[in-house]
């Protein structure tokens, strides 16, 4: 089980299942959604902020450079 807490393993995740998404680009309404639809992902968006978000983003953005 993945939580919002785990930055660096979203990344990941998202890395393998969107590998034409540049996630520099990327919105963060849209960047919410694709972590919730991970298989693994099974907790709420209630603990999602913009803090969470950035960092998820930002270990997104090292994990494909």
């Amino acid at each position: 089980m993945i939580c919002w807490t785990d930055t660096l393993e979203i990344a990941i995740n998202l890395s393998d299942k969107y590998p034409d998404i540049d996630p520099k680009t990327i919105n963060f309404v849209d960047l919410r959604n694709m972590v919730m639809q991970l298989d693994e992902f099974e907790e709420g968006d209630s603990k999602c902020g913009e803090r969470v978000l950035e960092a998820i983003q930002m270990n997104w953005i090292e994990e494909v450079e």
